[in-house]
């Protein structure tokens, strides 16, 4: 059945009839769902009032005039291989707004939910780059078991359909038996693919004979297609991670977030274009969850306390991000890749506190779209810079003010896809793919 599916999801995205080309670009994009805190990150503002400016004090980087959170040692080692982005903001302030309007690129129907009115950027790249076969998916998400519905993050492709969806990988690839759902077959079972397709070719030469109109044949094609995904060696070894050093896999670590930064890596080098992992609870993969922890980013202090949370939080993301930041540059793989790293919003700057009870006051952030930090590396890209600015309180832009779609238009220019470019919605009506936003020249 899956093979089926699969089948049909390519007959659709061959309609175009474009010439097959290998990519020459691709993007990782890590999704730090929830919304994690500029100012205990990127940002910091030690000079703001205690109200605003947290417990965590900046540390100086290996480029002189950056500086990042204390929690981020490994970040301060290799700011020069990075560029931060202090000056992108909106307007929606619910996860589901938040998450629909960067997601798409494009102002959400409805400022909550999370089921788009319009494709995800993820489905623009799978429909633009559906001519691209190098035998494995275009677009690949990597999710937490329960966590793998394209709607749960705004993933969805709205009027393009199911079948650009991004290929989903749930569950934690750290684990010694992750399984690459509808992949990963053993050699039983290529037997007994085998044993099938030789029946359904004697079958299918039979209909093919009294199928005048070619149809069958057509279809038997994709059908056969699908097979040769599932069964492919090269689908099969962009996703073993075994073939890693352990040296290698435990310098990322040997956690969720930082298997499945490996397996990004992995997946762009075999010919992928757009890979999306989710970085939300850390707290797998045999990492203790504190009590005051809280499973994704969203740090209000009704949720958990910000500085427990993120004392153990932030050592994981350290870890993780600057693994995949030093593995792409050792590898000669920044002209190619462009990698992302973001969640919906950034945190209030002004510290809400809630009642514990016993244990006390927590403190934490608010949803706050208006500032936020990113993270970008590779795409040719100059390194060792920062982009815009905030205010002296981290409240708004100061300089250089940026939206989610100025991002995008640099997304898209690096794989080489026209922003301008217009796909038909449910009435047959050309829609642009972005509709405003500029590539930001200080990444060109």
């Amino acid at each position: 059945m899956g093979g089926l599916s699969l089948a049909e999801a390519m007959k659709v995205r061959a309609e175009a009839g474009e010439p097959s080309a290998k990519p020459d670009t691709s993007v990782i994009f890590l999704w730090l769902a929830g919304g994690p805190p500029h100012m205990e990150t990127y940002d910091m503002k030690p000079d703001a009032p205690s109200e605003y400016r947290g417990q965590f004090n900046p540390i100086r980087t290996n480029v002189p005039g950056i500086d990042v959170c204390e929690l981020l040692p490994l970040h301060a080692k290799c700011a020069d291989k990075y560029t931060l982005i202090r000056s992108i903001a909106h307007t929606f302030s619910d996860h589901g707004g938040g998450s629909k309007r960067f997601m798409t690129g494009r102002i959400p129907a409805t400022p909550t939910g999370t089921v788009n009115d319009a494709p995800s950027v993820t489905s623009v790249v799978a429909k633009m780059r559906e001519h691209v076969d190098v035998g494995l998916p275009n677009c690949v998400a990597g999710t937490n078991g329960g966590r793998s519905r394209v709607d749960t993050y705004a993933m969805g492709s709205a009027y393009l359909g199911p079948s650009y969806h991004p290929f989903t990988v749930p569950g934690d690839p750290s684990k010694p038996d992750f399984e690459l759902r509808d992949v990963a077959l053993g050699s039983e079972m290529v037997e007994r693919l085998d044993d099938r397709l030789e029946l359904l070719g004697r079958m299918d030469r039979l209909r093919s004979e009294i199928d005048s109109s070619g149809a069958m044949a057509s279809l038997d094609s994709w059908q056969q297609m699908a097979v040769d995904l599932m069964a492919n060696p090269k689908t099969r070894e962009a996703f073993d991670l075994s073939r890693e050093s352990q040296a290698l896999r435990e310098r990322y670590g040997m956690h969720s977030w930082g298997q499945r930064a490996l397996l990004a890596r992995r997946l762009v080098e075999a010919g992928c274009s757009f890979v999306t992992m989710v970085m939300e609870n850390p707290f797998v993969s045999g990492l203790k969850s504190p009590k005051l922890g809280f499973y994704n980013w969203d740090s209000h202090a009704v949720n958990c306390d910000l500085w427990v949370d993120a004392r153990h939080r932030l050592p994981v993301y350290d870890k993780a991000v600057t693994a995949l930041i030093e593995d792409l540059h050792q590898r000669g793989l920044t002209e190619k890749v462009l990698l992302v790293v973001t969640g919906e919003f950034g945190r209030s700057p002004k510290i809400s506190r809630a009642d514990g009870g016993s244990k006390g006051l927590r403190y934490g952030r608010e949803h706050w779209p208006r500032a936020m930090s990113v993270l970008v590396c590779g795409g040719g890209m100059e390194h060792g810079q920062v982009v815009g600015s905030t205010n002296a309180l981290g409240e708004h832009p100061h300089d250089r003010p940026l939206t989610p779609n100025d991002l995008w238009a640099t997304v898209y220019k690096h794989l080489g896809i026209d922003q301008n470019a217009t796909i038909p919605d449910h009435n047959g009506r050309p829609e642009f793919i972005l509709p405003f936003g500029k590539p930001i020249a200080e990444l060109l």
